[in-house]
């Protein structure tokens, strides 16, 4: 019988697990965070768009090795505890983050930059794969049977709140050095700091203790002698599996990856926001979605599991495209020329060779503003021939600013994709818990979220940006990605899932 602990108790096993889960997302997000400026520092100036493709792909690759830590970690979990594995998964985490922080760029050592990069990001990604199953796992298995969905969800936040911390101290960090000296360098700050917040959330979880139920097993002689085959061989068990990947973690996974993750991305790279306001929409968004996480999980102790995260995931199919036209509509250069101009402040002019001819290009940039406002850098890049004169160039327009009425729009818009993502993530937790018995818990549950979260919900970015770059594919392409498996894990979920709620979790 799973004997709740008293409410102080709770709340600390809560509080330990949760800060060392933020932390590890922190660390995992800071990277993706910062995608255009560490793609200028790992690849060649003269890569262009290819950079930012390939920042994605390693940022990628730490979500594609997830399953395997999932089985790693999930099987230690499940063979010596859940303390002691999540405790590794933090010393993991925050060695390779810090170590991210001190690899010299691409004109230092070349292309040994991206590849140190990489070994480090599948690090972090084995990591993340054996941390959230056992801090899940670990607060489940604290809480009393008809609470469980309001107590896991605590653990749910910390995902939004560690990208929310990453995004609060790349920008305050940002403003403080400068534009310029956080590009070259300054981006290098959020990645060190990182070692001191896990020595902060290793003495914390040193003083944790081991899960009631997995000592209760451990003392009866019951502990799993094989939790992989037992939780993979055993055909009741693997359908579970299969079934929490394909009717819920899966649609889960996109709709949380394109509600952060690529609505950052795209406002930033598609409607080319200036930086800061991309992260204060997004900051501002997630403040006021992340409470519902607890909402919705207490919600799902009354109602259920599997409509809260469906319902979520319908939301997310109607209404991406219209959002992201949206964002595009209102970050025309039609749109923001409206009001009054204030101000043309032209810079002078650059000229650079081009290799291999006689040709140079001039770029002449200037500041645009305007009385509601808003204001853009507009970018005049053309080609010199000294026999032909100008033959050809481009306007490219960046760090576009919104006026204060489309700003508060946007918030609004991405917290609407936050509210879904805490819909579909705020019970999952209890859910994927009750699915699977006490002994193999740990690695039955790690598998279909890590592969649901880390492959198909952690390349939305990689994937759509990809999408949206093909000859014939409009700025909206990459939602097809997104929608499409949000659609199939939708219909499975709807025919195969259960109502799960309150479930006996101690066999």
């Amino acid at each position: 019988m799973n004997e709740a602990l008293p409410k102080n108790n709770i709340f600390k096993v809560i509080g330990a697990s949760s800060l060392g889960t933020l932390i590890e997302w922190y660390d995992f997000y800071i990277f993706g965070s910062l995608a255009v400026i560490i793609g200028h520092q790992l690849f060649p100036e003269d890569a262009g768009a290819s950079a930012l493709i390939n920042t994605l792909a390693i940022f990628a690759a730490g979500f594609i090795v997830r399953p395997f830590g999932a089985l790693v970690f999930g099987r230690l979990g499940d063979l010596i505890g859940r303390k002691y594995t999540f405790l590794l998964t933090l010393v993991l985490m925050g060695g390779s983050t810090f170590l991210i922080g001190l690899i010299p760029s691409y004109k230092t050592i070349g292309y040994a930059a991206p590849i140190l990069v990489l070994i480090l990001r599948l690090v972090q990604g084995l990591a993340l794969g054996g941390e959230y199953g056992g801090a899940a796992t670990y607060v489940a298995e604290h809480a009393p049977k008809n609470r469980r969905g309001f107590f896991t969800s605590w653990i749910q936040t910390t995902a939004t709140l560690g990208l929310f911390l990453s995004l609060g101290i790349i920008v305050i960090t940002k403003n403080i050095l400068g534009a310029e000296t956080f590009g070259d360098w300054g981006w290098r700050i959020p990645f060190l700091l990182s070692i001191v917040l896990v020595g902060v959330s290793i003495y914390i979880r040193m003083k944790m203790h081991e899960s009631p139920m997995f000592s209760k097993l451990k003392s009866e002689g019951k502990v799993s002698k094989n939790p992989l085959k037992e939780s993979f061989n055993n055909k009741a068990n693997f359908k579970m599996v299969l079934l929490a990947l394909f009717g819920a973690t899966m649609g889960q996974g996109v709709i949380w990856y394109t509600g952060q993750f690529y609505a950052q991305s795209f406002l930033e790279n598609t409607c080319k926001l200036d930086f800061n306001d991309s992260r204060y929409i997004l900051l501002w968004g997630i403040a006021f979605a992340t409470p519902f996480f607890v909402i919705f999980g207490a919600w799902s102790d009354k109602v259920g599991r599997k409509w809260i995260m469906l319902t979520g995931m319908l939301l997310g199919i109607i209404f991406y495209r219209p959002i992201y036209q949206t964002f595009l509509n209102d970050t025309s250069i039609e749109n923001l020329n409206k009001s009054k101009l204030v101000s043309a402040n032209q810079g002078s002019a650059k000229f650079t060779p081009i290799t291999g001819t006689e040709d140079s290009l001039i770029t002449v940039e200037t500041k645009v503003s305007f009385e509601n406002g808003s204001g853009y850098t507009e970018i005049k890049a053309d080609t010199i021939s000294f026999k032909k004169g100008v033959i050809g160039g481009e306007r490219i327009l960046k760090d576009k600013v919104l006026p204060t009425p489309i700003f508060w729009k946007f918030v609004g818009l991405i917290f609407f994709q936050i509210l879904l993502v805490t819909m579909v993530y705020g019970p999952i937790a209890a859910f994927l818990v009750e699915l699977f018995p006490t002994k193999i818990r740990y690695t039955s549950m790690s598998l279909p979220y890590h592969i649901g979260n880390g492959v198909f919900g952690g390349l939305v970015p990689f994937i759509a940006t990809l999408i949206a770059s093909f000859n014939g594919s409009t700025p909206l392409s990459g939602l097809w990605y997104p929608i499409g498996i949000a659609t199939l894990s939708l219909i499975i979920g709807t025919i195969y899932l259960s109502n799960k709620r309150d479930e006996n979790i101690n066999d």
